[in-house]
C-alpha cells in the first residue's frame, strides 16, 4: 500500500510500508505538516527553485538524510553541509521505498545565488507495483506520450496553475497523453499568479475519462490518497 500526502505546492510524501520519500518539501507553508515525525528516508528535487528547494537542507540536516538531484543542484547542496546523490536524468534509482528514474521536465532551474541549477526533472516513482508520476515544473510536451508507452503511470501530479507551468487546459491534455487513472493537481494557489480553476480543471480532466482527486491544503490529515498495486506493463 503506498500512501501519497499533498502537503503544500508542489510538496509532497510518498509513503510505501516503514518508509518514505519526501519531494520538493516546501513545507513550512502547511504548518499541521510536522515533518520531524513523517519517516523520511530520502528528499527528491525536481529543480532549484526556492519554491521547490524549501526547506530541503533544514530536514536533511535534522533527519541526516540524503538529498538526491541533478549534479548541479547537488553541488551546491553538498557546500550547505547536507548528504546529496548526484544525478542525471534517465536510469532506476533504487531506494528502500522503492525506485525513481528522473525524467525531462521543460522549465529553467536556478540556484538561490542565481546561478546555473542545472536541467529541470520529472519523476517517476515506482513503489510496490505502483507507478506515480510527479511532472515538477513543465509545460505540456510531448515526452509525455513516450512516458505512457515506457512506463504506463497510473497515477499523475501535474502542475496547473499557469504562468511558470501548464494551465487547466495543458493538464488535462498531459493527463490523457499520459493514460493515468488518477491525476491530482499541484503548484496552483500559492501565489496570485498561479491561481486555478479547479472546477474548470476537473470536467476537463472527465472528459478524459481519468478521476480528477482533488487534495485539499488546508487539511492536511484529509490529504492522503492510498494506492494498492496492480499490474502493469
Amino acid at each position: 500500500m503506498v500512501d501519497i500526502r499533498y502537503i503544500n505546492h508542489s510538496s509532497f510524501e510518498l509513503k510505501n510500508g516503514e518508509n518514505s520519500v519526501l519531494i520538493d518539501p516546501w513545507v513550512d507553508k502547511n504548518k499541521d505538516y510536522n515533518w520531524k515525525e513523517a519517516p523520511i528516508t530520502d528528499i527528491i528535487l525536481t529543480h532549484a527553485h526556492g519554491d521547490h528547494l524549501g526547506n530541503a537542507v533544514e530536514i536533511a540536516k535534522e533527519k541526516d538524510i540524503t538529498i538526491t538531484a541533478v549534479a548541479e543542484l547537488a553541488a551546491y547542496l553538498s557546500k550547505q553541509g547536507v548528504k546529496t546523490k548526484s544525478v542525471g536524468l534517465g536510469a532506476w534509482l533504487n531506494y528502500s521505498w522503492g525506485r525513481v528514474v528522473l525524467l525531462p521536465a521543460f522549465h529553467s532551474s536556478s540556484l538561490p545565488d542565481g546561478t546555473y541549477g542545472g536541467v529541470a526533472a520529472s519523476l517517476l516513482f515506482d513503489m510496490d507495483g505502483v507507478r506515480i508520476f510527479h511532472a515538477g515544473d513543465t509545460c505540456l510536451t510531448g515526452e509525455m506520450k513516450t512516458i505512457r508507452e515506457l512506463y504506463a503511470p497510473q497515477i499523475a501530479i501535474l502542475p496547473i496553475g499557469g504562468n511558470y507551468t501548464m494551465d487547466v487546459e495543458h493538464a488535462a491534455m498531459a493527463a490523457k497523453w499520459l493514460g493515468v487513472r488518477t491525476v491530482i493537481p499541484m503548484h496552483y494557489g500559492s501565489f496570485p499568479e498561479i491561481e486555478a480553476d479547479l472546477q474548470k480543471f476537473a470536467q476537463l480532466v472527465a472528459m478524459g475519462n481519468t478521476n480528477c482527486q482533488i487534495f485539499d491544503t488546508s487539511s492536511i490529515n484529509g490529504a492522503v490518497q492510498k494506492e494498492k498495486s496492480s499490474k502493469k506493463k
